[in-house]
This record gives C-alpha cells, sequence and structure tokens, in this order.
C-alpha cells in the first residue's frame, strides 16, 4: 500500500511493503506516527522539522519526505491525471488509463524549471493512492512511475 500525508510543508510518503517495523518513527514522534490509528501518521501533531528528523531515521526507506514547496496536487478522474499546480498555474501532470481493472501509469512530467522537487513523485504517488482506493492494480508503464512503485 501506498499512501501520502501532506501539511503546508513538508508531504511524507510511506510504502508498507517496504516497512520492516522497526518503530524508529513510533519512537522518534509517538503522536505522529501511531500504529492502530486510521489514519496512522497525523502530521498535525507535531512540527514539520520534528517529523523530518524522524522520516530520516526510517532504516528500511518505507518513510520518505519532501519539502512541498507551494505546490498542491489535484486528483482529476475525468480528466485521468493527477495535476501539480503553483500559484494556480499547472506545472505537472501524471496521467493514467483505467482499464477496470488497473490504473496504468503511463505518462509523468513537471515542467522544467521545477524539477528535481520531489513533484513527480507526488503526482505518481497520488494515482497510486486512488487506484488503491478503489480496489484496482496499478501498472505503471511511465519509466518514472515503475520506478517509485517497483522501488
Amino acid at each position: 500500500m501506498h499512501r501520502s500525508y501532506v501539511n503546508e510543508d513538508i508531504t511524507v510518503f510511506w510504502d508498507s511493503d517496504k516497512c520492516r517495523h522497526a518503530k524508529m518513527c513510533v519512537s522518534g514522534s509517538p503522536k505522529v506516527f501511531e500504529f492502530g490509528r486510521r489514519p496512522w501518521i497525523k502530521l498535525e501533531n507535531a512540527s514539520s522539522r520534528e517529523i523530518w528528523e524522524t522520516v530520516k531515521k526510517c532504516p528500511s526507506g518505507a518513510l520518505d519526505i519532501i519539502y512541498n514547496h507551494d505546490v498542491t496536487i489535484e486528483f482529476d478522474e475525468a480528466g485521468h491525471c493527477s495535476a501539480a499546480f503553483l500559484d494556480g498555474k499547472q506545472i505537472g501532470e501524471c496521467d493514467y488509463d483505467d482499464t477496470g481493472e488497473a490504473f496504468n501509469i503511463y505518462h509523468t512530467e513537471v515542467d522544467r524549471e521545477h524539477g528535481g522537487k520531489g513533484i513527480a513523485k507526488r503526482l505518481v504517488y497520488r494515482v497510486i493512492e486512488e487506484a488503491e482506493r478503489r480496489g484496482r492494480g496499478v501498472i505503471p508503464t511511465c519509466s518514472y512511475a515503475a520506478k517509485i512503485y517497483n522501488s
């Protein structure tokens, strides 16, 4: 399962397949990370700095974190994509086809001037999350989406 958790400053990514339950997150920031609670990550319970320091100690790589850089991500079901916006302007997109059984992610792109900020990862995660919530599989034919999904 792939999930992302967002506050104004940061996005935390969680890949359950990588988690080895070392509990560094739970011991590092127990108000934020609590197994058994839904959602199990609550970013509003600590400062972004505390969360950053805790996530960076994850030994398995199941948790990752990036700054948002004032970019918002929206899921567009009708347009079959997730889209990134900065100051109302679209700066990136992750496109997929819905086969009924799976979301085939076939293209991910972010404007060059915004590259290297983790925006593409946020876009791909948003589509993967939506597929999983709908009980669909994920087929990452886009090379970047494959890298994120299969790593």
